[in-house]
């Protein structure tokens, strides 16, 4: 991780000058308004915002991500190089996941907000041989649970911080298995697994501006994993980085541009009924990267009749630049729907 510590610290600086560019350039406004269509974050962003005490909020996402090909470090490879840099008997060549978030908020006071989320996790992998066969592999069933709280550290103005402090709880399936022409009832590798198998913490901070005409907001969290798993290893520890600019529209439009930055870390120990000789996301050590992400998104607020208090949201991001420890596959693009109501 030392590698892009540097990196990082540029990216943040960065977030900084824009956020006070923006907050210079758009003029003064009093105070915080969360009845604002552009209140909430981009869909793509968790633990955004806080809630006053006694308020509610249930919320659903659906995210659908296509990763197509496969990279070593920065660049793309065609199947045969990837099946070459083993070589290999067989490599991924494209994998969809699709994944359902449900979630809650409470705020027992104004200064704490606590969260729950559950993911329902769908993966799909397909896979070359070097004989020119192929094969599909599937894995199904709940993620890892998170839960945890927001704490309100400063409110000032239209300005406000707060710390993300999560847990991640290893719900999640790490024994998944498929048949394989191999082999029935195959162990899968690593991506293909529905959780880390260890409890993991989730620290961050969240900061939300806002004028008349804009609002804005940058957050990092840092994703930590703690022990070893019951299969002999531990996931990279992982570091995500977010800024964004909405602009709103009417009382019920706003629409989103956001930057995000990804960086994770190869596993520590190995499955042993992995064959990293056979396959390289059976491989600890092909498992690192970094990615740079951007999003276009729109958030709907209803203020009328059966829809009043109701946030619908959409945001589909693209990758600007990867770097990966491969033959790994590439990310393609994520989408992200979601709803929010509080009461």
């Amino acid at each position: 991780m030392g590698r892009t510590t540097d990196r990082n610290g540029i990216f943040h600086l960065s977030l900084a000058a824009v956020m006070l560019g923006l907050s210079s350039a758009a003029g003064a406004h009093s105070q915080w308004e969360a009845s604002r269509v552009d209140a909430h974050a981009p869909i793509g962003v968790m633990g955004d915002h806080t809630h006053n005490a006694g308020e509610v909020m249930l919320s659903y996402r659906y995210m659908h991500m296509e990763m197509d090909g496969n990279r070593i470090g920065t660049d793309s490879v065609s199947v045969a190089e990837a099946l070459a840099a083993g070589p290999y008997a067989v490599v991924p060549v494209k994998m969809d996941m699709d994944m359902h978030m449900f979630g809650v908020m409470y705020a027992p006071t104004d200064r704490l907000t606590l969260m729950a989320m559950v993911p329902y996790v769908r993966l799909e992998m397909l896979h070359a041989t070097a004989m020119g066969g192929s094969f599909v592999t599937e894995a199904e069933g709940v993620g890892d649970v998170s839960v945890g709280g927001l704490v309100r550290l400063n409110k000032t103005g239209p300005h406000l911080v707060h710390l993300n402090l999560g847990v991640s709880l290893p719900t999640g399936r790490i024994d998944e298995r498929d048949d394989t022409p191999a082999m029935a009832n195959a162990k899968l590798p690593y991506p293909m697994q529905l959780g880390s198998g260890t409890v993991d913490l989730k620290p961050g901070l969240t900061y939300l501006g806002q004028t008349e005409s804009w609002s804005w907001g940058a957050q990092t969290i840092a994703t930590i994993r703690m022990g070893e798993n019951s299969e002999d290893y531990t996931l990279g520890d992982r570091i995500d980085a977010t800024a964004w600019v909405a602009k709103p529209w009417t009382g019920s439009l706003s629409t989103s541009l956001r930057l995000g930055l990804a960086n994770w870390g190869n596993i520590d120990g190995f499955d042993p009924d992995l064959n990293p000789a056979m396959i390289p996301t059976a491989d600890p050590s092909l498992r690192g990267g970094e990615r740079v992400d951007v999003g276009i998104g729109a958030n709907l607020y209803g203020r009328e009749g059966v829809l009043r208090g109701h946030r619908l949201a959409l945001e589909v991001t693209v990758p600007v630049k990867q770097r990966l420890d491969g033959p790994q596959l590439e990310a393609d693009w994520t989408a992200i729907a979601g709803w929010q109501y509080s009461f």
